[in-house]
């Protein structure tokens, strides 16, 4: 699947690209994940945080994603790694699935690999996004 462009606000590219310079120079067992990630920043459109489209997930982005092979729903909040808990669905920026997310819109797919292969997601709806919401510190 070809990359899409993908937006970061300007804040969230300061708060994401200091966590990766941190982590560059520990050693972690996300690594891979960090690289992944930073490959990612490097590469999106960053617009001014007051301009995101609202249709955006941005960190503490709240979205319905649709798995596209099993027809199933959820719903997960993308958070920095020491806010993650998946027993309140609130997903690492360092998990795979994270990273895919970061910067696609409502309607976009991302593809999502598991141990048995890749699973394809959609973009259904953002449920809450901070700058949507008038919150520009969060």
């Amino acid at each position: 699947m070809a990359q899409k462009q993908i937006y970061i606000s300007d804040y969230d590219y300061d708060r994401l690209d200091a966590m990766v310079q941190a982590f560059k120079n520990v050693w972690t067992r996300d690594m891979e994940s960090v690289t992944m990630l930073q490959d990612e920043i490097n590469r999106a459109k960053v617009i001014p945080q007051k301009s995101i489209g609202d249709d955006v997930v941005t960190m503490n982005s709240k979205v319905r994603l649709k798995d596209l092979d099993t027809g199933t729903s959820m719903v997960y909040e993308l958070v920095f790694p020491e806010e993650a808990d998946l027993e309140h669905n609130k997903i690492s920026i360092l998990a795979p699935v994270g990273v895919a997310l970061l910067g696609y819109r409502v309607g976009d797919r991302i593809q999502w690999p598991v141990p048995a292969g890749v699973r394809t997601l959609e973009i259904s709806e953002i449920l809450y996004q901070p700058e949507a919401a008038g919150n520009y510190d969060s």
